[in-house]
């Protein structure tokens, strides 16, 4: 496979899918962008590179650049996804793949226009415990599913040195209960209703944060099935021995599984049979530098399947129209938490004349 040319906007969150990049056989890492000079200077000494740029202009004129990967501010990746398009390249973007729906009709009709790709960074699916979990799953030795929680909990308090973390745009139900929330969706596309409840914590308001953090939900598919979500960000956790940062439990007619973050862990049961399986011998790969705190790993798992995906003519998951669907979710568990009522999912896409991606945008 010829090695495709990497751009990446975004140097703070971005230097996960820089690591990635340059020890992908895959990837060719072509310009580097920020509007932070000193910190672009940083990230070419760390990663002995010299393709640095303040201009986003100029990433998008350089022909080498084949793909840009958006790891900005939540609030800009909508106009920094399209300007990518309209300049030819295709996108992957890391989540959330919206901040609200606002720019989601005019960014799939340029994506149609520009006949690119563009790959939601759901980088928790490229983690081998839930990769596994979902292989295992579609053998169908599990059987029908019944349910599925999903969850995330951590003390993400350090994220607030980040200014842009305490304005008002910056949200928790989109910048992390977008993990939970797309493992729902992975195994229940058709879920159409949610209600929940959230609220601001005390270490929150005294952190300067501006929305809520801490949210618990219960979902309801088209067929009747239900599955929970939740996530505290401001507050101290269990131990990891104990309970899991990030965690997917599937239970279904004939057994039961769940994986787990940051522990490389997968525990199933079928029948008699209690497995746990682990995979440390990962950690080198996941897990490069500040010990959990990044994805260098899942990147360069998932845009190693993106090149595989474009080198073959296949369009790679989740995809445009599936990431604005889970916006569509977020932004229904957002209205259900300041009105108290069951909120439906395709409601929320008809006002922004997203009718019918429902059931288009599935996995």
């Amino acid at each position: 496979m010829k090695k495709l040319g990497l751009g990446v906007l975004g140097l703070g969150e971005g230097r996960s899918i820089i690591s990635a990049g340059i020890n992908s056989e895959l990837w060719q890492v072509e310009q580097l962008c920020d509007i932070n000079e000193q910190l672009g200077r940083e990230r070419c000494r760390e990663f002995n590179l010299d393709c640095f740029t303040t201009s986003f202009d100029a990433l998008l004129a350089n022909p080498a650049v084949e793909v840009v990967g958006i790891y900005t501010p939540d609030h800009l990746h909508a106009t920094h996804v399209v300007k990518s398009l309209q300049a030819g390249k295709h996108v992957i973007c890391t989540k959330p793949f919206l901040n609200d729906l606002s720019q989601a009709k005019e960014l799939l009709a340029v994506q149609k226009q520009a006949g690119k790709q563009v790959m939601v960074g759901q980088s928790s699916r490229f983690f081998a415990p839930f990769a596994r979990q979902r292989e295992h799953f579609q053998t169908g030795v599990f059987g029908e599913l019944a349910t599925i929680e999903a969850a995330y909990h951590a003390d993400h308090r350090w994220f607030l040195e980040k200014p842009w973390a305490k304005q008002p745009m910056f949200k928790w139900l989109f910048g992390a209960l977008s993990h939970p929330a797309d493992f729902i969706r992975w195994y229940l596309p058709d879920v159409s209703e949610v209600m929940g409840y959230s609220s601001l914590s005390e270490n929150g308001r005294a952190g300067g944060l501006k929305n809520d953090d801490t949210f618990h939900f219960v979902l309801k598919s088209a067929n009747g099935k239900i599955a929970r979500v939740s996530g505290v960000y401001s507050c101290p956790t269990v131990p990891a021995q104990r309970d899991s940062g990030m965690t997917c439990i599937l239970r279904c007619a004939n057994g039961a599984s769940q994986a787990d973050y940051h522990e490389l862990r997968y525990s199933w049961k079928l029948g008699t049979k209690s497995i746990i399986e682990r995979f440390e011998g990962e950690e080198d790969h996941y897990f490069r530098f500040e010990g959990h705190s990044h994805h260098a790993g899942e990147y360069q798992n998932y845009i190693e399947y993106f090149a595989r995906c474009v080198a073959a003519g296949e369009t790679p998951k989740p995809d445009a129209t599936e990431g604005v669907v889970t916006i569509g979710l977020l932004e229904a568990m957002e209205e259900t938490c300041r009105r108290g009522v069951p909120v439906k999912i395709q409601e929320v896409l008809a006002r922004h004349g997203l009718d019918g991606l429902l059931k288009a945008g599935h996995p």
